[in-house]
């Protein structure tokens, strides 16, 4: 008979020890071998009919972060109608929400599953959330599947989706898709013995052992020319390895830079902390906008001002023409301009900024082309196609004869060179600092059509008062939508995943 090696002799004898059949992950155990080790040998025993390998696929069910949260403290929903509970079964929802100690952008969320469940009633008319009779008069409110499931996630960690009842399998659905857990594919492989393995095992004797290494000691003693050497079989599956590389959407913010380089664009530099002055006035945003709200814009608390004296010539030019007009030809704003509302500081709400700042320099050549790509913040609610926190690519070109057909057609190629747009439509829009406006939509196969910013051609109102005559045309696209379209993802919280097996598998193409 055919002799055995070592590692499949053991492998076999292990099998055999637990049965006959086993999981790998059993006989890892049990050997002490790496996945990849015990995978090698049994193909190898496989192909001399001394077992069988079984595959079968099942779906991994796993608590993410937030749903973790949730099977630790509750569901939002359960912890709104028990606050109303507590507030004597019909309540303001701003109060029931503050006992719940719901934050705000969850409320909305709590609102529409406690209705959807049938635990209580809202009436928007006085804002009031009333528990209904059903539940009124009951001392606990029944557990739901969902609810059942995440406890039983808890205590499990992870479980098969197969092995769930017919409800916990429809709440498996549902908690998906509110992010609460994740579904994978795992391939479980199970090695069974067959009769001629069960002989072999006990009758094959060990072949000598192989050498695997040539180490100095034999080639100087000689001792390889009569060393059995392992033969390797370089078509065997082995362990996957996951090499380190940069994160997909770095590659593509990477590769949307090297772009613009190569077109000639200079890129612009900025700290994410601005004052309202270049964020807002220099691009002709009055003082009293309803962009400058609290609600709209994160103010810095300590220190709330910053220093605008290297650019007294400018403010004073800005000032001017929020006030009167000055020199651009327009009637300006015509209210009092306050240096305390231009001095304060903020996190940068939008990157033109960055060109406010590029064009007041007075260092430019014209014609020129000049981009930034920059992270900036506003109070958004987070949601598949909001962030509080993200990146637009901003873009100005100077020049004497740039008209809008010549923003059009730059957007355009934006579009279907970077974010491997099928179709662009374009339509007015209405910026403060820029007319005429336009708003850019890309459509791709798959993804349907996404809104990726605005652009236009600077007013005089805005150029002027920086020291600049020449036309700009400026855009200010989302850079996270034109990677969602190009990666084929349609939920941008996508982008910032800690998922292993999307960033392993995303490869940007």
């Amino acid at each position: 008979m055919a002799e055995l090696r070592t590692q499949e002799q053991q492998l076999l004898s292990a099998l055999e020890s637990l049965g006959g059949t086993a999981t790998v992950e059993q006989l890892i155990q049990a050997c002490g071998f790496p996945d990849s080790a015990v995978m090698r040998n049994a193909l190898t025993l496989q192909e001399k009919n001394f077992l069988s390998i079984h595959a079968k696929i099942q779906n991994i069910i796993k608590l993410t972060t937030e749903g973790e949260q949730y099977a630790k403290d509750g569901l939002p929903e359960r912890n709104l109608i028990l606050a109303t509970a507590q507030l004597g079964g019909a309540a303001d929802l701003k109060k029931a929400a503050e006992k719940a100690e719901l934050e705000s952008q969850f409320i909305q969320i709590a609102l529409g599953w406690v209705i959807r469940k049938k635990w209580a009633i809202y009436t928007p008319q006085n804002n009031t959330l009333s528990i209904t009779e059903t539940l009124l008069h009951q001392t606990t409110i029944p557990e739901g599947c969902d609810e059942t499931l995440l406890k039983h996630l808890q205590d499990k960690h992870q479980v098969t989706q197969e092995d769930l009842s017919p409800e916990l399998q429809q709440a498996t659905e549902q908690l998906k898709k509110r992010k609460l857990l994740t579904v994978e594919p795992k391939t479980t492989r199970t090695l069974q013995i067959t009769s001629e393995g069960k002989k072999a095992s006990t009758e094959n004797k060990i072949a000598p052992q192989e050498i695997t290494q040539l180490t100095p000691e034999l080639i100087i003693t000689g001792k390889w020319h009569t060393a059995k050497l392992q033969k390797y079989n370089i078509e065997a599956p082995v362990a996957k390895t996951w090499p380190g590389k940069k994160h997909p959407y770095l590659q593509f913010l990477d590769e949307v830079r090297a772009k613009l380089v190569q077109l000639g664009f200079k890129e612009m530099t900025g700290t994410s902390v601005e004052t309202s002055f270049f964020n807002f006035d220099a691009l002709y945003v009055p003082q009293d906008h309803p962009a400058r709200e609290p609600s709209d814009i994160y103010y810095v608390k300590d220190p709330q001002c910053g220093e605008l004296t290297k650019h007294s010539k400018s403010l004073e030019h800005v000032k001017e023409t929020h006030e009167n007009g000055w020199k651009t030809g327009s009637t300006g704003w015509g209210y009092k301009y306050s240096l305390q509302a231009a001095q304060r500081l903020l996190l940068r709400g939008h990157g033109t900024c960055l060109s406010a700042r590029t064009l007041e320099a007075g260092n430019l050549e014209v014609p020129s082309k000049h981009f930034s790509i920059a992270r900036v913040y506003r109070p958004e609610i987070t949601d598949k196609t909001h962030l509080s926190e993200f990146n637009q690519v901003e873009g100005i070109i100077i020049d004497q004869n740039l008209n809008l057909k010549d923003l059009l057609g730059v957007l355009g190629k934006f579009a279907m060179e970077i974010a491997g747009a099928d179709k662009i439509r374009f339509k007015p829009d209405y910026f403060p600092f820029t007319e005429p406006s336009v708003e850019l939509s890309a459509y791709k196969e798959g993804c349907g059509w996404i809104e990726f910013g605005g652009s236009g051609i600077f007013r005089p109102e805005v150029t002027l008062p920086l020291g600049v005559k020449e036309p700009v045309i400026a855009w200010g696209l989302g850079v996270d939508r034109l990677f969602m379209m190009r990666a084929g993802i349609d939920d941008i919280r996508m982008i910032f995943s800690q998922d292993l097996g999307w960033l392993r598998k995303k490869q940007v193409t």
